[in-house]
C-alpha cells in the first residue's frame, strides 16, 4: 500500500471537549442573519453558473456541491436532507482518507507528508467547473473541515486551514520547472504548470505568523456589477452533521439566550476571518464515549451511528461510571474527513509499497528521517531486514526509460534515475503530463496483474520496473534496451492521473445483495451502491482492487457478512476495520505482501473459523493466534517460514493445516498437541523425519507430505485414524505395511527408492487398504503370503520397479479393480488372475511377457487390456472353444457411391443375419471376456497372422491396437464381428492388403491407422466408412491412381476427415485426371476435382511430405485451424521426420516449424514447435501466430547480436522468444481497447472486437533448435523438450520447466506466485515458462533454457516432443524406439507416436526426428527421388532381428547381438567388489544386481559386445576388436556412476559417493573391476547352452588379470595397450589388427581423454611367465588412482549403524517392553522437563512406566567402535524378542480364552471342530 492511500485512524480519544449546551436547529434558524452575497468571481469562476453536465454533481455524492450557486439567473437543485443513508458519498472527495488503526489503539503520527497534498493546491480561479464537479471543487470545505498536521498552536492550524485558499488572478504567469527528465518522444507538451510552493520550515515561526497574515488578507471587493451568489446556510438540512455549539460560540462568546446573539455570517465568507474549527470540533457525535473514560466496560466503537441523531447528556450507569458528556463525533470512516494533526502523506503501514524488498542500498537519508514513532521504526527495521542484497554499482547508476502515461492514453517517456522516489517525480511529472486544464491533484498508479494501486510517495519507480523485467525474464542488458522502444504495458503501466470514483454502479454486477462479487473492478473505495444494502451482505469479494482499506462504518453494517475476500490486493497490512467485524466466519488474505499479522487484531474476530494467508511474506505468526479457538482451517503455504510457528502446536481447535511450499526441515515435537487436527499438508518442503510426538495427532485422517526427504514413516503409519497418505517423491527405502493402521485406505509411496515392502497379517482386524501405489520404486518381488491379506484392495499400481513375476496371491485380491505393473521385467502374469472378477483395466505393457494366462478369458469385468511392448507370440483361445472358418456369407454388401460433391450419408442396409467368424461348441457359451473386453491394446509383440482368429469373438471392442507386430495379412472376415470398432491401429506391420469386404459394417470406425506398411493401393470400400475422421497411411508404398475412384480410394468420398496423413510415400502422386478422361456426366453432377481437397472443411492436418503434386492449386491453404505439409523430409543434408495426432479434443493445438538454409544459409537451419498437449481450441491461436512470427523475430536478433559485448546466438534466441511473448500479448489484446466493463447498452451497441477472452488464460510451450553447421543451439521454454542420441545413450539437451522443481519453486515464489499441492501455478498451470498466460505473467514468463553443444560423429539423431510424447515414454526408451527405426526418421516418428497412444496419451502429440549423423556422412542419403526399394527397405527394419531366444523386451529392442568372436579376440572379465558381503548383508543387493546386470548387458549391445557367460555377478564377454572391449569398460565404468542405486548400496562404505581433490564424483554405487586381454583362444559351443565357449592360456590370463585389478579398475594386458597406442593416442606404431578396429569406437574413446598408468610387470597365478599391465580410467574419473588400491578390502559391506539410528532402536525396545507389561513408557518427570507438566496424578498412574533411559539402556556414545556398537545392538535385538514374544504369548492366550469361551457357550468341542483345529496347528 502507498502512502498516500494510507489514512490514520480516526480516534475517539483525542475529540475535544465543549461543555457548551447547544442550541437546537430552531432556535439558531431564528437567530440566523441572511446570508451574505458574494460575487461570482469572488467565489467561483464565471463558467461553473452553465447548467449541469451528466458528469455533474450527484446531489447524493456531494449535497453541498450542488446547493444554491447562484440567485435568479440558475435553476436551483432540489434540495435534499443529508442523512446517512448518503455518508458514504462523500468517497467521491479528493480528501479520501481511510481508517488504518483501531480505535483501541492510538493514532500513530504520519511518517511524511505527501508532496502532492502540499506542493501545490488550486485556487478557485484555476479550478475548472469539471473539476469542482467531480469532487476536487470541494476542496474548499474539505479544508474547512480537515486539518494539515502542524506542531504549532491550535489557533495557528485554524488561520492555517485557510491559508492556500487565495484569490490568483486568472491570468496568472506560467513558471516553467526544472526535471532531469527528457523524453524521448518529443510529443507536444502543454505549458507549465505554476511553480510548486515548498511548505516552510516550521521552526521559523515569526515567517509563519507574517505569511498567515498576509495570506489571511481578504480578496478585493467586487465589481457592483457582477451577479451575487447567495450560499446555501440551511442549518436545518444540517442537523446531526454540524455541532451548532461550536458555530454558536464562534460567534463572540455570546450566550444563546442573549437577544443580540445571531449567527455571524462572517464565519462563512472567504474574507480574512478565522474558519470553524476542526472537523473534530464541528461534527459531532452524542454517542461517542469521552476519551478520559478508559474502562474497557464503556469502550465502544459508535462511529457508525447515523449523523443525524441527536442523543442528550449519558447518565451515569449501574456501575456508576459517568460517561463524557462530549457532544463532538468522530465522522464515519466512508466519508474520508481527516482528524485534526493528520498528514496526507502518512503512511498507514498498509500501503502496497514494495518498499520492503527494495535493495537497501537505494535507499536514501531521508527515509530514515520519517520515523517519528517507535510503530514506525519498527516497521523500517522489517523493511531494511526483509531488503535485497544491493545491486551493482552499474546497474543502479542508469537511468530507467520509463512511460508516463496520462488518463487520456497518451504518454510521456521519462528517464528516471533508480534512486528517485515518487515524491522526486512529483514536480517534474506535474510539469510534463498534466495539461493546462489539469489541476486536480494527481497521483501516480501502477496498473499490472490485473490491479491497479497508488504507489506511495517513497516507492521508486525505476527499480520497481526493473524488477519486474527480471521477474519476466529480461536480462539486465536487455531491460534497457526494450525500456526505451517498447511499450511494457504488457508487465507493468504508470498512470498519472487523479483518484477517480472507480467504476460506476450501472458497471458492477450486484444482482445478489448476498454474494458481492466485485473481483477486479479497480474499486479504489467500497462502491455507494453498497452502503445501503450493507446488511444484507453474506459474501464479499474484493480481490484484486486498489483499495488498502475498507470504512470501519461499512464493516460494521455488515451485521451477517460471513465470507471476506482480500486476496491479491497487494497489502502489506491487514485493514485495521477487518478486526471489527464480528459476524466474519471466513477470511482469505492470500497473494497479497503481508509480513506479519501483530497489528491485524484477528483475534477479535470471535467466529474466525477459516483463514487463508497462503503466497504472502511472513516468517512467523502473532502471539495471539491461540486465542482465535473457533479457527478451524489455516492455510499458510507459499511464504517464508522456516520452521513451524509455535503458536500453531497451541491452536487445539485446528481440523486443516496446510504449510506446503516453505523451508520448513523439521516439524516440532508439540505438533502432537493438534489433537482435533484432520488433514495436514506439507507438500514441497525440507522436512527429513516425522517427530514422536507425530504419532498423537489422533484425529489425523488425511497426512500430504510428498516432495519432502521423510526416509521413514513408520510414525505416520502408526495414527489411529489415518485413512489419506500421500508420500510420494520422499527418500523411503523400506515400506511396513504391518505397522501401518487399520484404517488407511489410499497409501501413495511411489518414487521413492522403496526395495522392501513387508506386511506382517494380523488375525484381528482386515487391512482398509483400497489403493496403493508403489511405482518407480526398487522393488524386486512381493510377498504371496503377505499380499494375499490385503483383501479390500481396490487399485494397485506396481510400474516402474523390477518385478520379474507376481505372486499367485493375487487371485485373492477379489475387490481389485485396477491393476497396473508395466515397465518392470515380468515374464508371465499370475494364472490366478482370472479369479478377478471385479478387474476391470489390467496395464503391463513394457514387460518381457511371452503369453498371457488363458484365465485372463474368465474375468467377466475387464474392459482394458494393455499389453504393448512386450513378447507375446500367440493369444490363446477361449477354453473350450474351437475356431473355425466362417461359411461363406451370401448377404451383400456393396453401397452405391455418393459423389464427393454430395454431402448426404451413407445408407447402410440392415443385416439380414449375425454370422459370425468364431463358432463354440454347441451349448458353450463364449466367455465372459469376449462381452466385457472394449480396449486392447497390444503392439510391438510378435503376433502373426495365426494369432488373429482369437481376437474376433471379442465383440465389444472399441479399441483394437495391433501395431507394429508382425502381421503380414488379415483374414477376410477378421472385421465381420468387430462392428463396435471406433479405433482401429494396424501400423507397423507388413500389410499388403486390408480386408475390404466388411469395411463398410464398420460405421463406429473414427481412427484408422495404416502407416508404416506395404500398402500399395487403398480400397475404394475406406469411402463407404463416413464416420472417419482420422487416416494415417503415411510410410507406405502407395503408388495408385487416386482419380481412380471406383475401384481406388479417394479421399473426397470421406468428407468428415480432419487428420489425413499421406507424407512418406515416395511414389505417390497427386495429379489432375487427363480431361480426356474426365466423362460429361460427372461434371453435370457438379463433382469437384478429386486431386484436390475441396470436399473436405473439417480437414485439420494434411500431411504431403515426399509426395509428388504437379497441380499446385489443388493444395488447401494453412489457416490458423489447419496445418499443410507439403516438403520434403531432407534440410540441409539432414533427413527428418514428423509425426502427430490430434488427439480427443480433435482440435488443432500443435504447430511444427521446419526452415532449411535460414537467412539464405546453406549450414543454418531451424526446427521448431509451439502449442500445448491438452490445449483448448483457442489456443491454436497463440501457435500460429507464434508460428509465423518466430523466424523474422529471430532473424532480426540475430543481426542485432553485439560482439562487442560478448553476445551471441543464446542472447538472439533469449530475446526473439521475450520479445515474441510480447507482441503476442499486444496482438491478442489489440481489440480490448475499453478499459472499463462495458455496460448492457454499450455493450450491445459497440462494434465486433477481435478480443477474444479465452486467449487470456491461453498458453503455448515452445522449443526451436537452430543449426548452425555443426553446431547445435537449443532453447524451450516449458515441458516441450528434445533428447539427443549419443550412441544409443540418451541425453536431455533441453529443459522441463515443472512448477515442483526446486529452482521454479524458488523463482515463482520471488515473483509473488504460488503453488498448490497439486503441482499447478495457482492451482491452474502445470507449466512454470510458457508463452501467453498473461494473466499469471511475469510468473509464468517466456523466458527460455538454452544450451550449445558441438555436434560429433558420435551423436546420431535429435528426438523433439511435447508433454503428449514425454509424460508417457522416457528418454532412453524413446531413443531405443527411433534407433530400432534408424533407416527413415518418418517411421521413427510415428512408431514414437503410436507407442505414446498405446502407453496412455490422450491429448495432443507431436513428434520430429532429426537426423544429425547426417552431417558426418559423405553419401547423401535417399530422398523423394532416390528411395530405397521396399525389400532393402525391409531387410533394414529387421536388422536387429526379433530373436525368439532375447527374453527381455529392452534388450530385444536394441540391436541384434554380434556373432560369436573367432579368431583374434578381446575378453572381459568383470566382478562385483565384496559382493559376497553385500548379498549376505545388505537388503539393497537383489536390486542393484538387476541394475548392474541391465547396464552391462545394455551396453554390450551398443559396443558389440558378445555374452560368453555369467558366474554369479561376474560377466565374461568376448569382443571381435580390441578397442571395442576398451569402448565398453570405459563407458560401463561411468555410466555406473549414475546409475539410481538403492539407498542401501549408497550408505554402505562399498557404495558411498567419493569425490577427488577436484571435486568430480569418482566413485558411488557399485564397484566393479576389470579385466582385459586380446589373443586367440581355443572356441568351442557349449553343447547345452549353445554359445560360444572360450579355452586356452588366453583366457586363464584374462581370468587372472581382472583379478589383480581393485575395485573400480581397468587393467589390461600389454598387447591392449600396443592398440592403443596405435588407434587411440597415435604414439605407437599399428599392429597387424589395427585397420579392424571400428571408427566408432576409437572416436568415443577419444573423447573420453583416457588415463593410462602403467603398474608394471605382475606375477599371475598359475602362469610362469608375468605380464606388464596397466591401469586405465576415463579422464573424468582419473581420481580414483590416488584412493589406496586396499581400500575397503576387508571393510564391511553392511549398512552402517550411527550413534543416533542406535538410542532410537534402544528407545524403541523400552516402549516395547512396557507394552508387554501392558503399560507405557515414559521419561521420569525428574529427569526431563517436557514432563513436568503433568499432572500428579498422571505422573503416579500405574498405566505408565516411569524410567531414565540412561539407567535401563547400556551407555553409548559417539566414540564406540563398530564392534562395540553390534553388542549393544545384539543386546537390544534380544530384549525385543523377549518382549515380542511376551506381547504374542498375551495375544494368544486373549484369543484361546476368547474362543473357549465361544465354544463353551454352543456347547464345546465336537468332531469336526477338532480337525479343522488340527488342520489349522498342522499348517
Amino acid at each position: 500500500m502507498s502512502r498516500t492511500e494510507s489514512t490514520t485512524e480516526l480516534n475517539d480519544d483525542h475529540s475535544v471537549e465543549d461543555d457548551s449546551e447547544p442550541l437546537s436547529a430552531q432556535a439558531l434558524l431564528a437567530q440566523a442573519t441572511p446570508p451574505p452575497i458574494l460575487t461570482p468571481h469572488q467565489f467561483l469562476p464565471p463558467n461553473i453558473l452553465t447548467p449541469h453536465s451528466v458528469d455533474g454533481p450527484n446531489p447524493e455524492i456531494s449535497p453541498w456541491a450542488v446547493g444554491e450557486l447562484v440567485g435568479n439567473t440558475t435553476p436551483q437543485p432540489a434540495k435534499r436532507s443529508f442523512g446517512f443513508g448518503h455518508k458514504a458519498s462523500l468517497a467521491s472527495l479528493p480528501f479520501v482518507r481511510q481508517s488504518n488503526s483501531s480505535p483501541s489503539f492510538g493514532s500513530r503520527g504520519s511518517d511524511s507528508q505527501s508532496l502532492l497534498a502540499e506542493s501545490y493546491t488550486p485556487t478557485l480561479t484555476e479550478m475548472s467547473p469539471q473539476d469542482l464537479r467531480k469532487g476536487k471543487a470541494s476542496s474548499f470545505f474539505s479544508d474547512i473541515m480537515k486539518k494539515k498536521r502542524s506542531r504549532s498552536k491550535l489557533s495557528s492550524d485554524i488561520n492555517d486551514s485557510m491559508s492556500t485558499i487565495t484569490y490568483l488572478p486568472s491570468n496568472h504567469s506560467q513558471v516553467s520547472v526544472d526535471t532531469f527528465m527528457t523524453p524521448l518522444y518529443h510529443d507536444p507538451l502543454p505549458p507549465p504548470a505554476p511553480p510548486y510552493q515548498q511548505p516552510p520550515p516550521k521552526k521559523e515561526k515569526e515567517k509563519n505568523r507574517t505569511k498567515r497574515a498576509r495570506l489571511n488578507k481578504p480578496p478585493p471587493v467586487p465589481p457592483k456589477d457582477e451577479p451575487m451568489i447567495t450560499l446555501d446556510t440551511d442549518l436545518a438540512r444540517m442537523e446531526g452533521i454540524l455541532n451548532l455549539s461550536v458555530i454558536s460560540n464562534q460567534s463572540g462568546g455570546r450566550s444563546s439566550t442573549s437577544p443580540s446573539s445571531r449567527f455571524d455570517s462572517s464565519s462563512v465568507t472567504l474574507s480574512g476571518f478565522t474558519p470553524p474549527l476542526s472537523s473534530s470540533s464541528m461534527f459531532t457525535d452524542p454517542f461517542n464515549p469521552s476519551a478520559e473514560s478508559s474502562k474497557p466496560k464503556i469502550q465502544h466503537d459508535l462511529r457508525k451511528v447515523s449523523p443525524k441523531t441527536i442523543v442528550g447528556p449519558y447518565e451515569p450507569d449501574g456501575d456508576g461510571v459517568v460517561p463524557s458528556t462530549e457532544r463532538e463525533w468522530t465522522a464515519p470512516e466512508s466519508w474520508a474527513v481527516e482528524k485534526e494533526g493528520e498528514d496526507a502523506g502518512a503512511d498507514g503501514g498498509g500501503s502496497s509499497s514494495e518498499e520492503s524488498i527494495v535493495p537497501s542500498s537505494s535507499r536514501t537519508p531521508d527515509d530514515a528521517s520519517t520515523v517519528t514513532d517507535g510503530t514506525s521504526k519498527k516497521r523500517m527495521r522489517r523493511k531494511m531486514h526483509h531488503a535485497h542484497k544491493p545491486t551493482s554499482s552499474s546497474a543502479s547508476n542508469k537511468v530507467v526509460l520509463v512511460r508516463i502515461y496520462r488518463a487520456n492514453g497518451s504518454y510521456h517517456v521519462a528517464q528516471i534515475p533508480p534512486h528517485a522516489t515518487v515524491a522526486d517525480l512529483t514536480p517534474s511529472l506535474n510539469a510534463r503530463v498534466l495539461r493546462d486544464h489539469d489541476r486536480e491533484t494527481h497521483k501516480l498508479y501502477l496498473k499490472e496483474r490485473g490491479r491497479e494501486r497508488v504507489l506511495a510517495p517513497t516507492e521508486r519507480p525505476a527499480a520497481i520496473t526493473r524488477r519486474r523485467l527480471e521477474q519476466a525474464g529480461y536480462d539486465q542488458a536487455d531491460s534497457l534496451d526494450y525500456l526505451a522502444a517498447e511499450d511494457m504495458t504488457f508487465l507493468l503501466k504508470f498512470v498519472y492521473k487523479s483518484q477517480l470514483l472507480g467504476p460506476a454502479a450501472e458497471d458492477l454486477n450486484l444482482d445478489n445483495c448476498e454474494y458481492v462479487e466485485l473481483t477486479g473492478c479497480s474499486l479504489p473505495a467500497i462502491p455507494i451502491i453498497l452502503h445501503k444494502d450493507a446488511a444484507s451482505i453474506v459474501c464479499l469479494n474484493l480481490s484484486r482492487n486498489p483499495m488498502v482499506e475498507i470504512p470501519l462504518d461499512f464493516i460494521q453494517s455488515c451485521v451477517t457478512l460471513r465470507e471476506l475476500r482480500l486476496s491479491s490486493m497487494a497489502m502489506k497490512k491487514v485493514p485495521q476495520s477487518v478486526r471489527h467485524s464480528a459476524s466474519l466466519h471466513r477470511l482469505d488474505l492470500s497473494c497479497n505482501r503481508i509480513v506479519d499479522l501483530d497489528d491485524a487484531g484477528l483475534d477479535r474476530i470471535p467466529q474466525l473459523s477459516r483463514l487463508r494467508l497462503q503466497n504472502n511474506r511472513m516468517e512467523q505468526l502473532p502471539w495471539y493466534f491461540p486465542r482465535l479457538r473457533m479457527l478451524k482451517y489455516l492455510n499458510i503455504s507459499n511464504n517464508k517460514f522456516t520452521h513451524v510457528p509455535s503458536v500453531i502446536c497451541e491452536m487445539s481447535a485446528l481440523v486443516d493445516l496446510d504449510i506446503s511450499f516453505n523451508t520448513i526441515t523439521e516439524l516440532p515435537e508439540d505438533i502432537g498437541r493438534l489433537s482435533s487436527l484432520d488433514n495436514f499438508v506439507f507438500v514441497g518442503n525440507q522436512v527429513s523425519r516425522l517427530p514422536e510426538q507425530f504419532s498423537q495427532l489422533s484425529s489425523l485422517r488425511t497426512l500430504d507430505c510428498r516432495r519432502n526427504n521423510i526416509s521413514d514413516l513408520a510414525i505416520a503409519h502408526s495414527l489411529p485414524r489415518l485413512g489419506i497418505l500421500h508420500a510420494d517423491h520422499n527418500f523411503v527405502h523400506a515400506l511396513d505395511l504391518s505397522r501401518g493402521s487399520y484404517t488407511t485406505t489410499t497409501l501413495d509411496v511411489s518414487y521413492n527408492d522403496i526395495t522392501l515392502l513387508k506386511l506382517v497379517p494380523s488375525m484381528q482386524t482386515p487391512y482398509a487398504l483400497t489403493s496403493l501405489d508403489v511405482s518407480h520404486a526398487k522393488l524386486s518381488s512381493l510377498d504371496d503370503f503377505a499380499l494375499s491379506h490385503l483383501s479390500a484392495l481396490q487399485h494397485l499400481k506396481l510400474d516402474h520397479n523390477l518385478f520379474r513375476a507376481l505372486p499367485d496371491s493375487f487371485g485373492d485380491l477379489s475387490h481389485l479393480i485396477t491393476l497396473s505393473c508395466s515397465d518392470n521385467h515380468l515374464d508371465a502374469l499370475p494364472e490366478s488372475i482370472g479369479s478377478l472378477q471385479r478387474l476391470e483395466s489390467l496395464d503391463a505393457h513394457s514387460n518381457s511377457l511371452t503369453q498371457l494366462p488363458v484365465s485372463l478369458w474368465n474375468c467377466a469385468s475387464l474392459s482394458t487390456i494393455n499389453v504393448t511392448s512386450n513378447l507375446l507370440e500367440t493369444w490363446h483361445d477361449p477354453p473350450s472353444t474351437t475356431l473355425v472358418a466362417p461359411p461363406p456369407s451370401s448377404i451383400s454388401l456393396e453401397v452405391p457411391l455418393t459423389p464427393p460433391g454430395s454431402r448426404s450419408l451413407y445408407q447402410m442396409p440392415r443385416k439380414a443375419s449375425n454370422a459370425t467368424s468364431l463358432h463354440t461348441t454347441q451349448g458353450v457359451p463364449s466367455p465372459p471376456l469376449a462381452y466385457s473386453l472394449e480396449r486392447l491394446y497390444v503392439g510391438e509383440n510378435r503376433l502373426t497372422d495365426a494369432a488373429l482368429p482369437p481376437f474376433t469373438i471379442l465383440k465389444e471392442l472399441r479399441v483394437l491396437n495391433l501395431s507394429f507386430n508382425e502381421i503380414q495379412e488379415t483374414p477376410s472376415t477378421f472385421l465381420r464381428n468387430l462392428t463396435k470398432l471406433e479405433e482401429l491401429y494396424l501400423s507397423g506391420n507388413q500389410l499388403t492388403s486390408i480386408p475390404t469386404e466388411d469395411l463398410p459394417r464398420l460405421t463406429r470406425l473414427r481412427v484408422l491407422f495404416l502407416n508404416g506398411n506395404k500398402l500399395q493401393t487403398l480400397p475404394q470400400e475406406l469411402g463407404k466408412v463416413q464416420s472417419l475422421t482420422v487416416i494415417d497411411v503415411g510410410s507406405n508404398t502407395l503408388r495408385y491412381n487416386i482419380n481412380n475412384w471406383e475401384f481406388d480410394w479417394n479421399w473426397n468420398f470421406n468428407q468428415n476427415l480432419k487428420y489425413l496423413n499421406l507424407s512418406g510415400n515416395k511414389r505417390l502422386e497427386i495429379k489432375p485426371d487427363h480431361p480426356g478422361t474426365k466423362s460429361r456426366s460427372d461434371k453435370e453432377q457438379g463433382r469437384g476435382l478429386l486431386a484436390d481437397f475441396s470436399e473436405l472443411p473439417a480437414l485439420r492436418v494434411l500431411g504431403l511430405m515426399d509426395v509428388t503434386t504437379t497441380f499446385l492449386p489443388n493444395i488447401p491453404e494453412e489457416t490458423e485451424d489447419r496445418r499443410v505439409r507439403t516438403s520434403l523430409s531432407e534440410v540441409n543434408k539432414m533427413s527428418y521426420g514428423i509425426a502427430d495426432t490430434l488427439g480427443e479434443s480433435g482440435y488443432l493445438t500443435m504447430l511444427d516449424l521446419v526452415q532449411p538454409e535460414f537467412r539464405g544459409q546453406k549450414d543454418e537451419a531451424v526446427f521448431a514447435m509451439f502449442g500445448r498437449s491438452d490445449a483448448v481450441q483457442s489456443n491454436n491461436h497463440l501457435s500460429k501466430y507464434l508460428h509465423d512470427n518466430f523466424l523474422s523475430q529471430f532473424s532480426t536478433h540475430l543481426t542485432q547480436i553485439d560482439r562487442s559485448r560478448s553476445e551471441g546466438v543464446p542472447d538472439a534466441m533469449r530475446r526473439t522468444f521475450l520479445r515474441l511473448n510480447k507482441q503476442l500479448h499486444d496482438t491478442l489484446y489489440a481489440g480490448n481497447t475499453s478499459h472499463r466493463k462495458m455496460s448492457r447498452v454499450s455493450a450491445s451497441t459497440a462494434g465486433t472486437s477481435t478480443f477474444d477472452p479465452s486467449y487470456v488464460r491461453a498458453g503455448a510451450s515452445g522449443v526451436v533448435l537452430y543449426f548452425v553447421g555443426k553446431t547445435l543451439y537449443v532453447a524451450n521454454a516449458g515441458q516441450s523438450l528434445s533428447v539427443i542420441s549419443r550412441q544409443g545413450s540418451a541425453e536431455l539437451i533441453s529443459r522441463s520447466h515443472d512448477p515442483f522443481d526446486r529452482c521454479e519453486t524458488a523463482r515463482i515464489r520471488a515473483a509473488e506466485g504460488w503453488i498448490s499441492p497439486k503441482g499447478l501455478i495457482h492451482d491452474e498451470i502445470d507449466t512454470s515458462r510458457s508463452f501467453g498466460f498473461f494473466h499469471d505473467f511475469p510468473v509464468v514468463n517466456a523466458r527460455p533454457d538454452i544450451s550449445v553443444r558441438q555436434l560429433t560423429e558420435q551423436d546420431e539423431f535429435v528426438i523433439i516432443g511435447n508433454r503428449g510424447l514425454w509424460d508417457y515414454i522416457s528418454y532412453q526408451t524413446a531413443v531405443d524406439i527411433a534407433r530400432s527405426e534408424r533407416s527413415d526418421p518418418m517411421i521413427a516418428a510415428q512408431k514414437l507416436r503410436d507407442f505414446a497412444i498405446s502407453y496412455g496419451s490422450k491429448g495432443s502429440i507431436m513428434i520430429m526426428v532429426i537426423y544429425v549423423a547426417d552431417l558426418f556422412r559423405p553419401k547423401k542419403q535417399p530422398t523423394a527421388n532416390s528411395s530405397m526399394d521396399a525389400e532393402t527397405y525391409s531387410l533394414w527394419r529387421k536388422r536387429g532381428g526379433k530373436r525368439t531366444d532375447i527374453a527381455d523386451r529392452t534388450i530385444a529392442r536394441l540391436e541384434h547381438e554380434v556373432s560369436p568372436p573367432t579368431g583374434h579376440l578381446c575378453l572381459v572379465f568383470t566382478d562385483i567388489r565384496n559382493s559376497t558381503q553385500l548379498w549376505e548383508a545388505n537388503a539393497g543387493m537383489p536390486t542393484a544386481m538387476r541394475l548392474h546386470n541391465s547396464l552391462l548387458r545394455r551396453h554390450l549391445r551398443l559396443c558389440g559386445g558378445y555374452v560368453v557367460k555369467t558366474e554369479g555377478d561376474a560377466f565374461m564377454c568376448s569382443f571381435p576388436t580390441t578397442l571395442a572391449a576398451l569402448w565398453w569398460s570405459l563407458t560401463v565404468q561411468i555410466q555406473l556412476l549414475h546409475e539410481s542405486w538403492p539407498l542401501e548400496i549408497l550408505e554402505c562404505d562399498e557404495g558411498k559417493e567419493v569425490w577427488d581433490s577436484q571435486g568430480n564424483l569418482i566413485a558411488r554405487g557399485l564397484s566393479v573391476r576389470m579385466g582385459i586381454h586380446c589373443g586367440t583362444p581355443v572356441c568351442e559351443p557349449d553343447p547345452i547352452t549353445n554359445r560360444m565357449d572360450y579355452f586356452g592360456p588366453m583366457v586363464i590370463r584374462a581370468a587372472r588379470i581382472s583379478g589383480n585389478a581393485a575395485g573400480g579398475q581397468i587393467m589390461c594386458s600389454a598387447d591392449v595397450v600396443r592398440e592403443i597406442n596405435a588407434r587411440i593416442t597415435e604414439t605407437g606404431p599399428d599392429t597387424e589388427y589395427s585397420e579392424f578396429q571400428p571408427p566408432q569406437a576409437i572416436d568415443a574413446i577419444q573423447v573420453m581423454n583416457i588415463k593410462v598408468i602403467p603398474v608394471g610387470e605382475i606375477k599371475l597365478k598359475g602362469l610362469e611367465i608375468p605380464e606388464m599391465v596397466s591401469l586405465i580410467y576415463p579422464g573424468c574419473i582419473a581420481g580414483r588412482q590416488d584412493l589406496d588400491s586396499n581400500a575397503g578390502a576387508g571393510v564391511s559391506a553392511k549398512v552402517q549403524w550411527s550413534i543416533a539410528q542406535v538410542k532410537e532402536l534402544a528407545m524403541l525396545c523400552l516402549r516395547i517392553e512396557a507394552l508387554a507389561s501392558s503399560r507405557i513408557f515414559r521419561v521420569h518427570p525428574g529427569r526431563k522437563e517436557s514432563t513436568q507438566e503433568h499432572s500428579e496424578d498422571e505422573q503416579y498412574e500405574t498405566s505408565y512406566m516411569y524410567g531414565d533411559p540412561n539407567l535401563l539402556l547400556p551407555p553409548m556414545n559417539d566414540k564406540m567402535t563398530e564392534l562395540e556398537i553390534m553388542m549393544v545392538l545384539d543386546s537390544l535385538l534380544t530384549r525385543l524378542e523377549n518382549a515380542a514374544s511376551s506381547l504374542s504369548a498375551k495375544s494368544v492366550a486373549d484369543e484361546s480364552a476368547e474362543i473357549l469361551t465361544m465354544l463353551r457357550s454352543r456347547g464345546g468341542f465336537d468332531e469336526r471342530t477338532l480337525s479343522i483345529l488340527s488342520s489349522l496347528l498342522c499348517s
